[in-house]
Parts: C-alpha cells; sequence; structure tokens
C-alpha cells in the first residue's frame, strides 16, 4: 500500500467508515499467503488514483514489508517527490485472518495512537503470482486497488492478463493509473 503518511491516515480513516455497495460481489481473497515470501520491496505498477498520492508521489514509489510476528508486519512506503525528495511513512499491518494470511488491516497512525479503532484500512490480497513476484491488493468498497511487483516494471502479457481478472471482482481496469515509468 505505497502512499504517503498523510494519504494512508486519510485513505485508511475513509475505508474503515465506507460500506460496501450491495451491488458488488464479495471481495474475494487468495487462498493463503506465506508471509516470510511476502516479506520484502514490493514497487507500485499501478493503482487506482488517490489525489494526496498523486500531488506527493511523483515516482519510484515501493512497500517494504517485514515480519515483527506471525500476525503483525511492519509496513515502509516510499516514493519520490516531484522535488526529489523522499516520503515515508510506515506503519503496521495486522493479519486478520490468520487461517489464510490474506486479509490484513493496516495503520499508519503514529505507534501511539494505533490503539484507537480508527485510521485503518483493509488490506486484502486478491492475485497473487506462484512465484510471488507480483500482487495485487484491494478492499471491500473498491475504492482502492493496487497491483505492485518485485521488479519495477511488469512484463505486458502479465499485467494485460491481470487488468482482464480485475471486473470478476468487481474493479474497473480503466480506473487505473500507470506509475511513471511502468
Amino acid at each position: 500500500l505505497p502512499i504517503s503518511a498523510l494519504a494512508a491516515a486519510t485513505l485508511l480513516a475513509g475505508c474503515a467508515l465506507r460500506p460496501v455497495p450491495a451491488e458488488l460481489p464479495a471481495l474475494r481473497t487468495v487462498e493463503r499467503v506465506d508471509l516470510a515470501r511476502y516479506a520484502g520491496t514490493w514497487h507500485e505498477i499501478a493503482r487506482y488514483p488517490f489525489a494526496i498520492q498523486v500531488r506527493r508521489c511523483a515516482r519510484d514509489t515501493t512497500a517494504t514489508y517485514r515480519a515483527l510476528s506471525p500476525t503483525l508486519i511492519s509496513v515502509v512506503n516510499r516514493c519520490q517527490q516531484a522535488d526529489g525528495s523522499d516520503s515515508v511513512a510506515e506503519g503496521v499491518a495486522r493479519v486478520l485472518d490468520p487461517s489464510t494470511n490474506a486479509r490484513l488491516e493496516v495503520s499508519f497512525l503514529p505507534a501511539w495512537l494505533r490503539w484507537l479503532p480508527l485510521g485503518r484500512g483493509d488490506y486484502w490480497i486478491i492475485d497473487l503470482a506462484p512465484d510471488y513476484s507480483w500482487v495485487v491488493v484491494g478492499e471491500p468498497s473498491r475504492r482502492f486497488l493496487w497491483i505492485l511487483a518485485r521488479t519495477p516494471q511488469l512484463p505486458p502479457v502479465t499485467y494485460e492478463a491481470i487488468l482482464a481478472r480485475l471486473p470478476a471482482q468487481g474493479y474497473d481496469p480503466a480506473r487505473l493509473l500507470r506509475s511513471p515509468g511502468r
């Protein structure tokens, strides 16, 4: 979930308060995520536009995950701003469903505020390459979507195959914004 700190707080508060529209199919996650394999750095390939992220993140958006425990993950989102400086947001993700590890809840609030029942957002792994080379992350309201990869670019055939599967999950591929240089 690569976004700046302000964007993250706004995003997560919005996700937590927004109900899922009744006309959308239930969002399906992958069957199982090996969190040890999932850990590491992911490059943003595409995302649904998010105003604050568009203004703050000009390029080179990444998310780095590191296991803190079997159900808690450190999240460091980083991007380069238009002026060349880095924007960094640090948070934690908590596994909501340990039987699959595919549904997480992320908070970018300061550690001393994370006990509050707000400022958290759904982070659901809805598509994942068998070799963990790319992932699609969404959330039930379908307001947010990210395509991430281990490398800064995906082969066009892989990207197109991912896009072809999105409508079945209630996502509109036409809304995706490709990350610069991707």
